[in-house]
Parts: structure tokens; C-alpha cells; sequence
């Protein structure tokens, strides 16, 4: 594998913003790398997300959440490196994640739709979600067809 990385810039009026498109044949640390280069280059006004290992608060980055649910009476915030606890609700952690990042699946799950890594749609009328670290959920009926909107858009 090659270490260099061609980038193409295309000048085109019909963007307002910019926007980036990763081509490759797999997602390896080297494009997980990249995004994150790119989402710290923009001022993109999402905050970081407090909560709770045991006594200890940290403050996790909404690019290394995983998904976001409600086990028991708590808020738990699950990452690659561990389960955290929020002192929020789930209403108001998905108003401060980025919308264009996460999507509530049920009325107790928000996923971070880019640590998905895939949709299972074989059973009719539900879809289930596998996450990239092999942890596996389902769409709640009633969110079914926003999902599928959201996906083929």
C-alpha cells in the first residue's frame, strides 16, 4: 500500500461548502486518519460530549461515539475504547450531535451512522444494524422508513 495520497481539487459554483470524497478499496486507520484531518480542519461547531468512566469525566469526541443508548435508567455513550455514562438525556445529547453524523433508530438508540458497518434488511418490515466493532442493534419499526430515506439519499 502506498503512503502517498492523490487529492484532486474541483472547482465547481454549485457548492457552497465544501466536500470531500474518500475513494478507496477499504476503510483502513490511513482514510479513518484522513476524515479525522479533514473534521478538525473545519470549524463544524459540534461539541464535545461529557460523561462519566466510573468518577472520571471525560470528554469524548462525537467522531470516536459509537452509539448512544439507554441501558437501565442510565445514558450510556459507547466507544471503540470503552462505555461511558452521561448525565444528559438522549434528547439532549442528539441535540448537540451532529445531525449529519448520527440518526435515532428508536425512542432509547442514537447511532453514529459512520461506525456502521452495515444494514441487515433480509427480515421484512425491520432492519438491524451491525457496528464496525461487531455489536449489533435493530430499527425500531416506527423509524424504519426514515432509515431507509436517510440511506438512499
Amino acid at each position: 500500500m502506498k503512503s502517498m495520497v492523490d487529492i484532486d481539487v474541483v472547482l465547481d459554483g454549485q457548492y457552497v461548502d465544501p466536500k470531500v470524497t474518500i475513494q478507496t478499496k477499504e476503510k483502513t486507520k490511513q482514510v479513518e486518519n484522513i476524515i479525522y484531518a479533514v473534521e478538525n480542519a473545519s470549524d463544524n461547531g459540534f461539541p464535545v460530549i461529557p460523561a462519566y468512566n466510573e468518577n472520571f469525566l471525560e470528554f469524548l469526541s462525537q467522531r470516536d461515539i459509537i452509539r448512544v443508548c439507554i441501558q437501565g435508567r442510565k445514558v450510556v455513550v459507547e466507544t471503540e475504547n470503552g462505555s461511558y455514562v452521561a448525565r444528559k438525556t438522549l434528547s439532549a445529547l442528539e441535540e448537540l450531535l451532529n445531525p449529519e453524523r448520527f440518526f435515532r433508530i428508536s425512542q432509547s438508540e442514537i447511532v453514529n451512522l459512520y461506525k456502521v458497518k452495515g444494514f441487515d434488511l433480509s427480515v421484512a418490515g425491520t432492519v438491524g444494524v451491525e457496528f464496525d466493532n461487531g455489536t449489533r442493534s435493530w430499527v425500531a419499526r416506527s423509524r424504519v422508513k426514515l432509515i431507509k430515506a436517510r440511506l438512499c439519499k
